[in-house]
């Protein structure tokens, strides 16, 4: 099982509970981690334990970890060190000791780090750089740091037949050298920290610079006397055969580095780099001849100066006469660049991280060699100057002028060099209007971090493009590959604001070899699915696909992946949720026209419709109109409808507790009284009049004649008093033709029907005692003796 590498850096390491529990010396310190040691993973194969205030190691402090490879145990108090507590870290190969106390170690414990690739032991308080027989069994050893007061021939004997890559020694308090002693040392390169004070002992090592093929050195500080320092360094540099030099962190006037560069200039150095100057007193142009050497490389990075004075030439004259190939200077703080005074042979030419305006190298006509340009962050801000100034770079493929503040408006004129195939306009102001403006022979353009919101058709200018970088501008959509070279190998759209794209774009981009557009706002809903669709695809085009391309609204989806994301047909097709719709409505239609036939619905509305109106009606009476009433309602009906109003309309009006009073010609006509008077009286006398209609009531006579009564009495005064129950269907053909008034009333008013289903029953009857119930004063009523002889048509 494999784990992945892990670095504890920064915080120190509580080496084990028994560890810190352990007796110690007054004087030893032990800062406790803010990390548990049970929290620290035992698979871990980088460990940091630098400025911890450690003073010993036990064999157990590493026992838990067997995968670690590197160990950072720098800055600390060891004075003695066993190689035997690393006995558990077979693995064990980078190892930095620097920056202790160690004055021995136990060399027969070497053997514990026997896999070790770099070993760290600089400045410590070794009093000699003697390694014992034991350094040479260690096969693998090829980076080697030391640091003592003296080097002695001896010392490295025991490793004269080892191959390294780098040896570093760090000798600034170096008191005594024997000369030849690094001779005997195969390597590849050699850095060396000089001493501060240069002894007539210590000049000596310059003679013996020439043992390996890169050389670093380091820490020259000469404000006032650097002759004997610079003499030496140049005298050992012309002797030796060093191909790579490197001079870094030195602080001497530039007089001085001027010797060192001329001496450099007449050896076998072919790359020098200076890391780190700072110019002292003045800075002066100084006439040189540059025109023969073996230098090829000349770079100046982190060019601190103190004083600049010039007095009639400017002394970056200087650089521009050198005649090497590969020329850097770069974090110096130079505001302008000269043209070469004659054709120059400089092939790469880098000016980056300085303030560097639009007026370099306008109308010059000596680069004609030049093919690397990188004027990357400094202060350009007109692109139409930038293409006049290659206009003359015959031979520039390669420009980088990033990170700048360029801008470029749509009808500026832009004069390109033909030959420039890479460009690299990243981290600047540049908006659409861009592709109005570019070399048309490019094959990779860089137009990163800018301000573009689109791609324009133009874009189809550039026949031979190759790479596209459009990342982490404002593009709201893919571009529209179509206008694109169909050689187009990479397109990048990452970090954009491209939240639905176009699947039809991603689809006129499928000629393109490699299409990342990671990191866009996907906005997960139904434009997004065609586009999905159409990833999937072309996956093995897209980078990043399908891990790096997740929903980032809704919130509720935010973090899914494209690939998981599937929206129903229904939910964005609007046809179909449409069609679906008008479907389920067209059903319950349907349903509820079943329902209401099957369970006459309608009538159930009808009757609740009706008792609703019947509670509105009965709240409005006016009392008036209860004036001299004695019943709550008169029954008409034909005698042959008798046995349903005895035993079914007055029983359940009435219910036997008086609440309403019905008026029935069998118990409340008066005796001696015409009949023609007893209608009147209880038509009168009553708040309502039921008319019990049927066939029967049609054929009957004195239905008629009650029905004439109610007419002239009720209709005109208080037609809202009169009830129509639809015993039986009445055929409009039946009703004679001087009931006309009646099938008026029965076409424009709503009657009761009876209903033949039990279940309706309680409804229907609920219903018309609403209709009828109202509080009628008990002291205006009269019981009335019934009649049982009287019966209708006698």
């Amino acid at each position: 099982m494999t784990h992945p590498a892990t670095t504890y850096k920064g915080f120190c390491l509580l080496f084990l509970l028994i560890h810190v529990l352990l007796p110690r010396n007054s004087g030893e310190v032990c800062i406790v981690s803010k990390v548990r040691p049970d929290t620290i993973s035992p698979h871990i194969t980088e460990l940091d334990l630098r400025h911890c205030n450690i003073s010993s190691l036990q064999s157990i402090d590493f026992k838990l970890y067997s995968n670690l490879q590197m160990l950072d145990l720098s800055h600390n108090f060891l004075e003695d060190l066993s190689f035997s507590v690393f006995q558990y870290n077979t693995g064990l190969q980078h190892l930095d000791l620097s920056h202790n106390r160690l004055r021995t170690i136990t060399c027969s414990s070497l053997q514990f780090i026997k896999n070790i690739n770099q070993l760290n032991l600089s400045y410590n308080n070794f009093e000699s750089m003697y390694l014992c027989k034991e350094f040479g069994s260690l096969t693998k050893l090829e980076h080697l740091g030391l640091s003592a007061q003296s080097i002695r021939r001896y010392d490295f004997m025991n490793i004269a037949h080892k191959e390294l890559k780098t040896v570093f020694l760090g000798i600034e308090q170096l008191q005594e050298y024997e000369s030849g002693s690094l001779q005997l040392l195969k390597m590849e390169k050699l850095h060396v920290i000089l001493p501060q004070t240069l002894t007539d002992s210590t000049i000596l090592l310059f003679d013996d610079f020439n043992v390996s093929t890169t050389m670093e050195i380091s820490q020259i500080t000469c404000e006032e006397n650097c002759d004997t320092a610079t003499e030496q360094l140049s005298m050992a540099v012309k002797k030796s055969q060093i191909s790579t030099l490197i001079l870094s962190n030195f602080t001497m006037p530039w007089k001085k580095i001027s010797e060192i560069l001329k001496a450099v200039w007449r050896s076998s150095v072919k790359y020098l780099s200076i890391y780190k100057l700072t110019l002292i007193e003045e800075f002066e142009y100084e006439k040189n001849d540059f025109s023969e050497g073996s230098l090829k490389s000349l770079m100046l990075e982190n060019i601190i100066p103190h004083v600049f004075l010039y007095s009639v030439t400017h002394p970056l004259v200087m650089f521009s006469e050198m005649f090497v190939e590969n020329f850097t200077m770069s974090d110096a703080e130079i505001t302008h660049f000269f043209c070469p005074p004659r054709p120059s042979i400089f092939r790469f030419l880098t000016l980056t991280n300085n303030r560097i305006a639009d007026g370099i190298f306008q109308k010059c006509e000596n680069l004609a060699s030049l093919h690397f340009l990188n004027l990357g962050n400094n202060k350009l801000e007109k692109l139409t100057n930038v293409s006049l100034m290659t206009s003359t770079m015959e031979s520039l493929k390669h420009l980088d002028v990033s990170r700048n503040g360029l801008t470029y408006k749509e009808n500026e004129f832009c004069d390109w060099s033909e030959s420039v195939t890479f460009l690299n306009l990243s981290r600047n102001k540049i908006t659409d209007s861009i592709f109005n403006c570019l070399p048309t022979k490019l094959e990779i353009l860089d137009l990163s971090s800018n301000q573009l919101k689109s791609v324009s058709k133009k874009v189809k200018n550039l026949r031979s493009l190759k790479e596209l970088n459009l990342s982490l501008n404002k593009l709201t959509n893919i571009p529209d590959c179509s206008h694109m070279n169909k050689n187009l190998i990479y397109l990048n759209i990452d970090d954009n604001l491209i939240h639905s794209p176009s699947d039809n774009l991603l689809y006129s981009c499928q000629h393109v070899k490699r299409i990342s557009s990671v990191n866009n706002i996907f906005w997960c809903n139904c434009d997004l699915r065609a586009f999905v669709s159409t990833a999937r695809l072309l996956h093995d085009r897209l980078v990043g696909w399908p891990v790096s391309y997740k929903c980032e609204f809704p919130e509720d989806l935010k973090g899914i992946m494209l690939k998981d994301f599937h929206p129903s047909e229904i939910s964005c097709n609007v046809y179909i949720l449409v069609g679906i719709i008008i479907a389920i409505i067209v059903v319950l239609l349907l349903l509820m026209c079943f329902l209401c036939k099957y369970f006459d619905l309608s009538w159930y509305i009808r009757m609740i419709f009706q008792w609703f109106r019947s509670k509105y009606r009965v709240r409005n009476i006016n009392a008036e109109v209860l004036l001299g009433k004695r019943f709550h309602a008169f029954i008409s009906y034909s005698q042959e409808d008798c046995d349903w109003v005895k035993n079914d309309l007055i029983p359940n009006l009435e219910k036997g507790d008086s609440s309403l009073r019905i008026c029935h010609h069998e118990r409340n006509f008066i005796p001696g009284k015409s009949i023609v008077e007893n209608i009147i009286y209880c038509i009168e006398s009553s708040f309502k009049s039921i008319f019990v209609l049927s066939p029967n009531f049609i054929q009957s006579e004195w239905c008629h004649y009650e029905l004439y009564f109610a007419q002239h009495s009720l209709f005109g005064k208080h037609s809202d008093n009169l009830i129509l129950i639809l015993l039986d269907p009445i055929p409009q053909y039946l009703i004679p033709n001087k009931y006309r008034k009646l099938k008026a009333i029965m076409k424009r008013r709503t009657y009761m029907e009876w209903p033949k289903e039990k279940g309706k029953h309680f409804m229907f009857w609920a219903n018309l005692r609403e209709i009828i119930n109202i509080d009628i004063p008990m002291e205006d009523a009269e019981i009335c003796v019934c009649n049982p002889a009287f019966q209708d048509g006698t």
